[in-house]
């Protein structure tokens, strides 16, 4: 609809030098003018009134763009696999989502069309031109085509620096996002400044790549606005010439000049179309980069191997893995089985891999060979979606979303009814927190949960997963930062969890491992020995070495030692 319009604008401004020619020849004929004159006005209205209404059509459907292509993108970053997402560093993709889709706007509306219709009304102008004097027509285009050439030579440098100051500004929000993600230690550490430098030098390539980008775009803005003086200049020289002969009439000289004057617009929305589409070729490149990383597949909405609501088993056969070809291997070979219910508990040095057996669990990273089972189907059979609702998951850093304490828990199982959320806050402790808290439930928790202490994040993780009554619970280092009160309490809720659910628990605290049903010691990347705790006392030198140590400051009553 906006190039229809657009289209009716540049008509109507076709044939205004026409009527303005008419009315030349009229007024050297003494013949009344009033027709014509009111011709010339309708004209330039319904011109004026087409092209005010395509602008705002266009401006709408460009928000409407942009809106769309932040939607794909960030349904897109949502869905990518952890694996891709080790690659890119968010606050560049977040640059992507604003400042990116912000210069796809005007490539996929305003470009388009003003290239579509500033082409069509040139080439009908320069037809008219031709048919009026061809002469003339031919030092216009002669004109022209130089600008032209020229341009083909410059849009494309307008593109690289476009590019390069787009990624320059990625790593801007990329640096920020650090500092953010840090500030207390930043500023504990004293490194503001080093911070604020390394910010400034990514901030500097992106203000240099921006003013190549503007100094090309002045130099084809010259070249637009030497053009149409240079044609005019001819015109006027060639075709005073000829009208001193009588070759031709003055009217065609005017109207041939008008048509001259008319072709700056048209000109200059090719020109511009032009520089804005290579400026979003590069903006289209960096969000083509992202549309490239490996995503998770679309929720399939079916349900995965009939399993009831029982609790799942585990394991894995012969789990080799590695998290890049770049780095060494992690598992090597992992083969351990966990029976349905209970508590499994994970030992082992740092570096073990005892984290990464719950990434493959989850499927956020694939075993280079080997299998992972669970109820005895290969996870990879499973629905991604059904697999992982299965799964009650709590991350080492336990992590929490800005907003509400109640968002916070509910964000795995949005239909929890409030007595749900009671109990799992009286079973993690926190129902004394959200008695003192100014709006209880309701209450802000800040940016990554900043206005909670450690040990509360922690619990409102452990929560969340709790709410969640899951077949399979994951806890990661779950109460490293609980105090020994705190940690007896989850103890106790996790013992009550083991009875309706599996629990796999990585653990360094000895009180957490001592009531584990089963534990599997690993060390660089193997299972070294499975089984109970005194089993292991007697029977592997590893754990009893972490025993008598490790473990030993988790147990403020001397029991370990003895033990």
């Amino acid at each position: 609809m906006a190039g229809i319009l657009t289209l009716a604008g540049s008509a109507a401004a076709l044939v205004q030098p026409l009527a303005a020619g008419r009315l030349v020849d009229t007024l050297g004929k003494g013949e009344a003018m009033t027709g014509l004159l009111a011709g010339l006005a309708v004209l330039v209205v319904i011109g004026a009134g087409a092209n005010a209404l395509s602008g705002y059509i266009l401006g709408r459907a460009a928000e409407t763009v942009v809106f769309s292509a932040r939607m794909s993108l960030v349904s897109r970053i949502a869905r990518l696999r952890p694996a891709a997402m080790d690659r890119v560093q968010p606050g560049d993709l977040m640059a992507r989502m604003t400042s990116d889709t912000v210069l796809l706007r005007e490539v996929v509306t305003r470009s388009l069309v003003d290239g579509f219709v500033g082409t069509l009304s040139l080439l009908a102008m320069l037809a008219v031109m031709c048919v009026l004097d061809p002469l003339l027509f031919g030092a216009t285009a002669a004109v022209f085509a130089v600008n032209l050439a020229v341009l083909g030579l410059m849009a494309p440098n307008i593109r690289k620096a476009t590019e390069r100051a787009q990624e320059a500004v990625g790593a801007v929000g990329a640096a920020t996002e650090k500092m953010l993600g840090a500030f207390r230690t930043v500023k504990a550490s004293g490194a503001e400044s080093r911070q604020i430098e390394a910010i400034r030098g990514a901030a500097e390539r992106a203000r240099r790549h921006g003013v190549t980008a503007v100094g090309w775009n002045a130099l084809i803005s010259s070249a637009m606005g030497f053009a149409v003086p240079a044609a005019i200049l001819a015109v006027l020289g060639l075709g005073g010439a000829r009208v001193a002969v009588g070759t031709i009439e003055l009217s065609t000289l005017i109207s041939f000049l008008l048509y001259l004057f008319y072709l700056v617009g048209p000109f200059e929305q090719v020109m511009n179309a032009v520089s804005q589409l290579q400026v979003g070729t590069a903006a289209v490149h960096r969000l083509q980069e992202v549309a490239a990383l490996d995503v998770d597949p679309e929720p399939a909405g079916l349900p995965g191997p009939e399993t009831g609501g029982r609790p799942a088993s585990v394991r894995f056969d012969e789990v080799y893995f590695r998290y890049s070809d770049e780095r060494e291997q992690v598992h090597n070979g992992v083969s351990f089985t966990v029976p349905p219910g209970g508590m499994t508990a994970f030992v082992g040095p740092s570096g073990a891999g005892k984290s990464t057996v719950f990434a493959l669990i989850e499927r956020f990273y694939e075993p280079s060979s080997g299998r992972v089972l669970l109820d005895g189907v290969d996870v990879r059979d499973w629905p991604l979606d059904a697999l992982r609702a299965a799964m009650g998951y709590v991350e080492q850093d336990a992590p929490v979303l800005d907003g509400t304490l109640r968002e916070n828990l509910v964000l795995a199982a949005p239909h929890a009814t409030d007595q749900e959320i009671h109990d799992v806050l009286v079973a993690t402790r926190l129902d004394g927190l959200v008695a003192g808290l100014p709006s209880g439930l309701a209450t802000v928790v800040g940016h990554r949960g900043n206005r909670l202490s450690g040990g509360e994040r922690q619990r409102v993780a452990i929560a969340r997963a709790l709410l969640r009554r899951p077949r399979l619970l994951l806890l990661d280092e779950a109460t490293s930062q609980l105090d020994a009160v705190n940690e007896l309490a989850l103890r106790e809720a996790v013992a009550v969890a083991a009875r309706m659910t599996t629990v796999l628990v990585v653990a360094h605290r000895l009180s957490t491992v001592m009531q584990a049903d089963q534990i599997v010691v690993m060390e660089a990347g193997r299972v070294r020995a499975v089984g109970t705790h005194q089993q292991l006392v007697a029977g592997d030198a590893l754990y009893t070495e972490l025993a008598a140590t490790q473990f030993l400051t988790a147990e403020p009553d001397g029991e370990g030692a003895r033990r």
